[in-house]
């Protein structure tokens, strides 16, 4: 991970949590780090019947506020350099949040979101939106959470695509943990279509990168998979918890799974996720 993105929908503040999580994410890992502000097309938000006055008065608005992000780029990098980051950038794009980050992010290995205690899910309302389309693996930080700390990872882990995919993508994390917890659910088949396929042992894919795992088993059915696994995490005492995001439909990128949005909306910890 030589490149992480943080994402902030709020730059008038002062930085939020998942900021200087992700600065020193950037120091322990000697990675760059940006920061992105996307705000909204003049397209999206007038009205489609309009006096010209009001669409006169709403590109201005756009335009200020467009300004007024871009300034906001050199205490950022200062903010991030104060903290030991060597190289830091800031990027401010127009248009839909998710297709802005997904255009950013094909140039970075990790994007960091805070949560906002302001939404239900405690987590961004369209989090499964930009953990989809972003393509990227994303780490979901608590507001309370500050500073990155890998003591302990757990990694959840059945079997699913989702969840390999998670934990490769958590590797330059999981060498650098001080341990690493398997806590193995039910087994399950993602590969429904495919008759037979090639033996993956993921304990054996671990040690195979140097890393050595405890293993903890996990007992619960679908409905109560993401309260078990929390307690499991936090019996373990992880920094850190890396899943699979699990959508309940294929077709529709907002629905993620049970399990995941209990995590989100209950996680202590800082959460990595990719689909």
């Amino acid at each position: 991970m030589q490149d992480i993105l943080v994402y902030t929908d709020d730059f008038r503040r002062p930085w939020k949590p998942a900021i200087e999580y992700a600065a020193h994410l950037a120091v322990t890992l000697g990675a760059s780090l940006s920061g992105a502000y996307v705000y909204p097309s003049p397209l999206y938000t007038a009205p489609r019947f309009s006096a010209p006055d009001l669409i006169a008065a709403i590109w201005e608005n756009v335009r200020l506020l467009r300004a007024e992000a871009e300034a906001a780029g050199e205490p950022f990098i200062e903010s991030a350099r104060a903290l030991g980051v060597r190289r830091a950038s800031w990027h401010v794009a127009e248009g839909y949040v998710p297709d802005g980050l997904a255009q950013i992010g094909t140039w970075h290995d990790l994007l960091v979101l805070d949560v906002n205690d302001d939404e239900t899910w405690g987590a961004p309302s369209d989090v499964a939106t930009l953990v989809l389309t972003s393509c990227l693996p994303t780490i979901v930080v608590p507001s309370d959470v500050r500073r990155a700390r890998l003591d302990c990872v757990a990694l959840a882990w059945n079997g699913a695509p989702e969840s390999v995919r998670a934990i490769h993508a958590a590797l330059p994390l999981l060498k650098r943990a001080g341990r690493v917890v398997l806590l193995r659910g039910e087994r399950r088949n993602g590969f429904m279509d495919i008759t037979w396929k090639p033996p993956f042992e993921i304990e054996t894919h671990l040690a195979r990168h140097g890393i050595a795992c405890e293993e903890r088993n996990l007992a619960a059915d679908d409905e109560h998979a993401g309260e078990a696994l929390l307690e499991a995490a936090d019996k373990a005492g992880a920094n850190l918890l890396v899943m699979g995001a699990y959508g309940r439909t294929r077709f529709s990128e907002w629905a993620l799974g049970g399990a995941t949005r209990h995590v989100l909306n209950n996680a202590r910890m800082p959460v990595l996720m990719r689909h």
